[in-house]
């Protein structure tokens, strides 16, 4: 029996990593990336960007700063990027907690009652298309609490995707798994709990994962009135015109914002019933 020769299977092994597609990509991400990167260091240093910009490497050097010192506490006017960001994270997870509360069974309540559609969308379509940071002054107004006007604000914004998809998947379960259930003499409550909300749960994760992107989304923006949070941070170091920390928040915010959503993508996957799921 005849042995291939090392620089054979060495080779044939060279190929397949080479076409591996994630590999492929790697390598035009790193690429994109470093082109990226020595444009905006070129730009900066040449001036060809607004005066003032900051450098990728003094933007670098500030994030591996706060990346390094995220828990200082110098007073409530200068705090750590990292207690700014769990300040978020909190007001985030009680507001779209709260969301999730009222959003889920009222929307397997649309979903299922055509009386009910019709007495609330009235409703939903009048508030639906209302900015969140419209409702920040009345929250103030109304809670003279920083804190309380931000969960308040999350809560407004997050609502509607969770309420949205959840009618939607309740109110397109396949039939055939309505009747089957009667045929076997499902009682009403067995029915939602047992067949209604499992063949709507995809649909209504795809809703959860929506309004978390869009409480993420909401509540820096709020934060820049509220005093404290990753807004805050932004906007003192807009006041402070120190570009390079606010490009930093920005880019924390954007892998925040990556990790919450791959965590609801992977739920999402979960109860896709081998659909694929992006």
């Amino acid at each position: 029996m005849t042995s291939i020769p090392k620089n054979v299977t060495h080779k044939k092994q060279q190929i397949t990593i080479f076409e591996n597609e994630n590999f492929r990509a790697l390598l035009l991400f790193i690429l994109s990336l470093g082109i990226f990167l020595l444009f905006w260091e070129l730009g900066a240093k040449m001036k060809i960007f607004a005066k003032g910009m900051p450098t990728a490497s003094l933007t670098i050097k500030e994030l591996w700063y706060w990346v390094t010192h995220p828990f200082y506490d110098n007073g409530p006017n200068d705090l750590g990027i990292g207690w700014n960001l769990l300040i978020s994270l909190r007001r985030v997870a009680i507001g779209y907690t709260l969301a999730s509360i009222i959003a889920v069974p009222l929307g397997i309540l649309v979903g299922i009652s055509k009386i009910a559609f019709k007495a609330f969308n009235p409703y939903f379509q009048l508030l639906k298309p209302v900015s969140p940071l419209a409702w920040l002054p009345l929250g103030l107004y109304i809670f003279r609490n920083s804190e309380m006007t931000g969960i308040f604000i999350i809560t407004i914004a997050s609502i509607w995707p969770t309420l949205t998809n959840t009618a939607f998947g309740v109110a397109n379960v396949n039939p055939d798994y309505l009747d089957v259930s009667k045929i076997l003499g499902a009682s009403k409550w067995r029915t939602i709990f047992k067949v209604i909300i499992p063949a709507a749960l995809p649909n209504i994760i795809s809703g959860l994962r929506i309004s978390m992107g869009i409480s993420w989304l909401v509540i820096v923006a709020a934060e820049m009135l509220l005093g404290t949070g990753l807004g805050y941070f932004i906007w003192n170091e807009w006041n402070n015109l120190y570009i390079p920390n606010i490009l930093v928040a920005i880019f924390i915010i954007g892998i925040v914002g990556i990790v919450l959503d791959q965590i609801f993508a992977y739920f999402e996957k979960m109860v896709s019933f081998g659909k694929n799921s992006s």
